[in-house]
């Protein structure tokens, strides 16, 4: 009887055969194909459909660095860098804290020495552990990214005495 039930359990495997689902035919971008009405295998994109833009294609390096730039680097920082480099750049992001290699911190003298197209630069191809993301980051992201960074380099270790005395009184009643 057990004989019988692993004949029977073993049945359904000798109906594959030499199916290779690995490697079927395809057909090819511009190839002819009479199944659809035009001829071809291509086929034109359904109505109301919006092309995807290119994130890797570049954007010129803005002329002046704008509230809205900064805000808009300020968000994209929070979601793409963040995780590693911490929200005061510091490299002690929550991803370090969890094991993956030390971040770079962003407020060395040799990364404020650096130049905007180094960051830029950075941001797109990956530096030694940081991976690119100019796949996953539009360009003008990554200008507003290097814009925000350059703030937030200004920012750590600013001498108090050199901020205007509105900002002066906000910082003096925050504490």
């Amino acid at each position: 009887m057990r004989r019988l039930l692993a004949l029977l359990a073993l049945a359904p495997l000798a109906a594959c055969g030499e199916a290779n689902m690995a490697e079927q035919p395809s057909a090819r971008t511009w190839d002819k194909n009479n199944f659809f009405p035009q001829g071809m295998t291509m086929r034109q994109p359904v109505a109301g459909t919006v092309p995807r833009n290119d994130p890797a294609k570049a954007a010129p390096q803005p002329a002046t660095i704008t509230e809205s730039l900064l805000t808009r680097g300020r968000e994209r920082y929070g979601i793409f860098c963040t995780p590693c480099h911490g929200a005061s750049g510091d490299g002690r992001g929550m991803i370090v804290a969890r094991g993956f290699p030390s971040a770079g911190q962003l407020t060395t003298e040799r990364l404020r020495q650096a130049s905007a197209d180094d960051l830029y630069r950075a941001i797109s191809q990956g530096h030694r552990a940081m991976y690119g993301m100019g796949q996953m980051i539009p360009s003008a992201d990554r200008w507003a990214i290097v814009a925000y960074v350059r703030a937030l380099q200004r920012s750590q270790d600013a001498d108090v005495a050199a901020l205007p005395p509105e900002d002066r009184a906000k910082l003096e009643a925050s504490r």
